[in-house]
């Protein structure tokens, strides 16, 4: 399949979640350039960036999406492997932790994208770490839970959110060991965000400049039901 294609289906999944309607027309504009209102506001600004080999910054594009949607809080980053995320938004000013079974060290260095430099991590720089399977009681010690490709976890972290009052920031990937299996026809995405505006959270899509499933859904909790 061409890059074209590609862009385009991601375009019609992204607006298929955000309930908007996309032509699908081979001889229409790529739907990811095109300049309407409704597709462009669901692009954070950085998404049309023109960088080289940008699969390699997923890291550092999410960071910049999350610093850009919320002021600094507790942040589990679920699956979050050597803590590279997590470094970023410490030196931002969050209280992050990494949620993985696997021990792993932080990165020696990464690429700040706005300068275009490598930048150096200090070898005495540590990441609060939980090595552990994510567990839905862990999510009541956060104010926001990010899982980028987190496998078997997905509508876990969207119950445990739903449980304690969370915003989400998750980037599916696939459906293996999860308790959900979509119907017929239906994207693992677009079913992850069905099942969480079921349970009464508004599902904000957003697409990062990487290669790969690069859709994910901002997911803010509703009222809390507050017993009579």
């Amino acid at each position: 399949m061409s890059k074209r294609n590609d862009r385009r289906r991601a375009a019609q999944l992204l607006a298929s979640v955000a309930g908007i309607e996309v032509k699908n027309d081979a001889t229409s504009a790529d739907p990811v350039s095109d300049t309407s209102p409704n597709l462009t506001q669901l692009l954070l600004p950085g998404a049309k960036r023109e960088l080289t080999r940008m699969k390699k910054f997923r890291f550092q594009l999410l960071h910049e999406y999350i610093i850009g949607k919320m002021l600094p809080c507790r942040v589990a980053d679920i699956g979050g492997g050597k803590g590279l995320m997590a470094y970023l938004l410490q030196q931002s000013g969050w209280q992050s932790t990494v949620i993985d079974p696997i021990h792993q060290a932080l990165p020696t260095k990464y690429k700040d994208l706005l300068t275009d430099k490598q930048v150096q991590i200090d070898p005495s720089a540590v990441v609060t770490r939980l090595d552990c399977i994510f567990a839905p009681e862990l999510a009541r010690h956060f104010d926001l839970l990010v899982a980028l490709h987190a496998h078997g976890c997905n509508i876990m972290i969207i119950d445990a959110a739903l449980k304690y009052h969370l915003k989400v920031i998750l980037l599916p990937c696939c459906i293996i060991d999860e308790p959900l299996i979509p119907a017929a026809g239906i994207h693992w995405l677009q079913c992850v965000a069905d099942y969480a505006k079921n349970r009464g959270f508004t599902v904000e899509p957003f697409q990062l400049n990487f290669k790969g499933q690069n859709i994910g859904l901002f997911m803010t909790p509703g009222d809390p039901i507050v017993p009579i």
